[in-house]
């Protein structure tokens, strides 16, 4: 009877566990917030940081129209807007949240009836191979998409795995169904976009080929392999770009089923006869390197042809990655937004090689990543600031591999420098900064190192010295980048100081204090573009004196980008208590920083930045813009702490909610999540490249951070409300925390940080 007993025991644990790992966090998510307006986010499916991200497109319009900029393109940065009815097709390749785009190769469309090679347009699809769709019938969830296309009564399905897009379309009977492959389309269609397509019918369920683009990535090149479940019937291509005489192709007819066909503006056709609600399976595989590679990829990840199996596996990774933070919220929507803010930060940087480890590096060359997974899509600008931090936390062992992939690139770069903003084999150099060193510092400082540390630390020091980029060789000489030479001169200056702190603090890790004490120096200079005379960042000339012609709250040509002096005053996220000594103290100080918050813009504000809505500003508070992301948490610097969990809990709740328009801007690869992560559980990486997080207000009941080193780290939250957004008492594994910080270091061990909330501050 006792060991009966026993076994009985060992089996209602051995359920409980497996109820644990069965927990759905996918119920949670919602693909589609943040489709509507700014978020710029896409619908579709993909994997975690999945090389492939399949989603629909509702338009992409011209990046010039009559000659000049139309600025309606950039809604389309991800490809879909919630408000448009239509859809044009599903590519395979997305940006999420980005103010600048690229990609949407390959885009597959299914239609009936007579052929269209052409999109239409959103107010007559009808005259294309586009279609309208309603959202009643649209359904989005990790890793699966689907859409009934009203026009020809075809029900869409979408799944992938990490470099295989999986199509599933049922169509009605028909005697004229068709797939539609365009090899012209691509999100922000910058003219003569693509360079050369090239598509081989291998045989009549095998296709092959590759697309050359010059857009936002100047030389890039995808290939892919398509396979159809059921043989093609019939096949064409179209040229949207006509060519002089081919000398010997013109021995042979290329007008039908002839199997290769070339060509700058290409689109091709597939042919079948289909019986009512027949499903035709699309496997479509990516690969940086070749045809014969993207061909590998389908046949081992994609093994067989079962759609249900390939979408469980994809929603089984999800679940596993969500999975390491479990949280208790005030309600459901509250989980709504933790959970989708969690996938959202797990769609980039992307897998970028092949099965075999191949990929094609900077210099155009093939190389393979021996020992580590290859990444790309670092827009580190935005994402240096939460979203690595976040991976040094949750995903140690990606962010090691995101570094290294950072390293390769540093040694295929000719400049032998570290990515700014890098892509599929590309370098954009976008923004401001060498935001890599602040990435590879914070890893550093919190022990997170698979990799050379004092290599990665000598390519730091290398980018810092590349003197020819972008105003670095008169920063360096002068301390400061001068606005008549370089436009966004404090913008540049301020956050080179801040990377110069950042590497400094690698090298005190590792104890390199040469290298510390000039890095230190170097940190200081973003003193040299404050005017004590204005109380504000100010753009500097050459010859030593500031700008005359100033305004602190335009954001046109003041030496600023993306924000204004207001702003970025109060960027120095490596002194803010120098920061605030230099503007005249804490009594001073304060109405300053709180004035940020209440103040009234002008409309003119609005007028010269055209990324902003004011639905995503709070007083001069431009949440959607990453250099204000630290902003409320400097009130833990002052005699005032609670007003940092008074301003965190309100822009918790203004700009982040559970609808399709419900971020304040861009989410910026995942960055904007990110800081609704951090500030969610109660902290935040005030400076990345230093092991302490600044406390703020969390907005939870409980966490359980699962650690990948084996260990647990649990919030509590105790009296939490919406009214109750003060903290009375913080206690670490039973201990008070003194002061507003806790540090990496600490959490790695496991344990209990406990908040006790109030309504009313200390």
């Amino acid at each position: 009877m006792k060991k009966i007993c026993v076994l009985l025991l060992v089996f209602v644990i051995i359920l409980i566990k497996s109820g644990a790992a069965q927990e759905n966090f996918l119920q949670y998510v919602n693909p589609l917030i943040g489709t509507k307006k700014m978020g710029h986010t896409f619908p579709g499916a993909t994997v975690p940081f999945g090389a492939v991200q399949l989603s629909p497109d509702t338009d992409t319009l011209p990046y010039e129209m009559g000659g000049k900029y139309n600025p309606d393109v950039y809604k389309y940065c991800a490809g879909y807007q919630y408000d448009d009815p239509t859809i044009v097709g599903f590519s395979h390749t997305h940006f999420s949240g980005t103010g600048h785009s690229d990609l949407g190769d390959f885009l597959i469309m299914p239609t009936t009836g007579r052929l269209q090679l052409n999109p239409g347009t959103a107010d007559k699809p009808e005259t294309g191979y586009r279609s309208r769709f309603r959202h009643a019938s649209e359904r989005a969830e990790p890793d699966y998409y689907s859409v009934l296309l009203d026009d020809d009564h075809i029900l869409a399905e979408l799944t992938t795995t990490t470099r295989v897009g999986v199509h599933q379309y049922t169509f009605p009977k028909s005697e004229d169904a068709h797939i539609i492959l365009d090899l012209m389309h691509g999100i922000y269609n910058y003219k003569d976009k693509n360079v050369w397509t090239f598509v081989r019918v291998e045989n009549d369920t095998l296709v092959t080929g590759y697309r050359q683009t010059n857009g936002w990535a100047r030389t890039r090149t995808v290939y892919f392999a398509m396979t159809f479940s059921k043989p093609v019937t019939s096949y064409g291509f179209a040229s949207f770009k006509s060519y002089p005489y081919k000398g010997f192709w013109r021995r042979f007819d290329q007008s039908d089923n002839f199997p290769e066909m070339a060509g700058e503006q290409l689109r091709a056709h597939f042919d079948f006869k289909t019986g009512d609600q027949e499903k035709i399976l699309i496997k479509f595989a990516l690969s940086p390197v070749s045809t014969k590679n993207a061909l590998e990829n389908l046949q081992t990840e994609t093994p067989g042809n079962d759609f249900e199996a390939i979408k469980k596996q994809g929603q089984q990774k999800w679940n596993k990655e969500l999975a390491k933070i479990k949280i208790e919220a005030l309600n459901k929507e509250d989980m709504t937004s933790f959970y989708t803010a969690m996938y959202h930060a797990f769609l980039s940087p992307t897998v970028y090689m092949d099965q075999n480890g191949e990929y094609k590096g900077l210099d155009q060359n093939v190389h393979k990543a021996e020992g580590f997974t290859n990444y790309t899509t670092f827009s580190l600008w935005d994402t240096y600031r939460a979203l690595h931090p976040f991976f040094n936390l949750i995903q140690p062992k990606r962010n090691n591999d995101m570094i290294r992939s950072m390293l390769a690139h540093q040694q295929q770069s000719v400049h032998k420098m570290l990515p700014v903003w890098s892509h599929y084999a590309n370098e954009n150099w976008c923004m401001s900064g060498y935001h890599s060193v602040a990435v590879i510092a914070d890893a550093i400082v919190k022990g997170n190192v698979s990799f050379d540390a004092n290599q990665a630390l000598n390519a730091c020091i290398q980018t810092a010295n590349v003197r020819y980029y972008d105003g670095l060789g008169t920063y360096i000489r002068r301390g400061y980048v001068p606005e008549d030479e370089r436009p966004n001169s404090v913008s540049t200056t301020l956050e080179y100081a801040f990377d110069d702190w950042s590497i400094a603090q690698a090298a005190r890790r590792l104890n390199r204090m040469d290298v510390y004490d000039t890095f230190m120096k170097r940190s200081q200079n973003w003193k040299n573009v404050y005017d004590p005379s204005t109380g504000f960042m100010r753009p500097r000339l050459s010859n030593g004196s500031f700008r005359k012609d100033f305004d602190v709250l335009s954001t046109n040509g003041q030496g600023f980008i993306e924000g204004n002096s207001w702003n970025y005053s109060l960027f120095v996220p490596q002194d803010p208590k120098g920061m605030i000594a230099l503007m005249g103290g804490e009594k001073k100080f304060l109405p300053h920083l709180d004035s940020l918050f209440t103040m009234h813009l002008p409309d003119h504000f609005f007028e010269e930045t055209e990324d902003i809505t004011r639905d995503g500003i709070i007083g001069n508070y431009v949440h959607g813009n990453e250099p204000s992301h630290h902003v409320a948490y400097l009130y833990n610097f002052t005699a005032q702490p609670w007003k940092t969990q008074e301003r965190i809990r309100m822009i918790l709740k203004m700009q982040y909610k559970p609808s399709v328009d419900g971020l304040g801007g861009n989410d910026d690869c995942g960055q904007m999540s990110a800081w609704y992560i951090f500030s969610t559980l109660g902290f935040y990486p005030f400076a990345p490249g230093s092991e302490e997080y600044q406390l703020g207000s969390p907005a939870i009941k409980k966490a359980v951070l699962q650690l990948e080193n084996g260990k647990t780290f649990t919030i509590d939250v105790q009296n939490q409300s919406d009214k109750n957004v003060y903290v009375s008492k913080v206690l670490l594994n039973g201990q008070p925390v003194k002061g507003t910080t806790i540090r990496h270091s600490d959490i790695l061990k496991g344990g209990v940080l406990q908040f006790v909330m109030a309504a009313r501050h200390r």
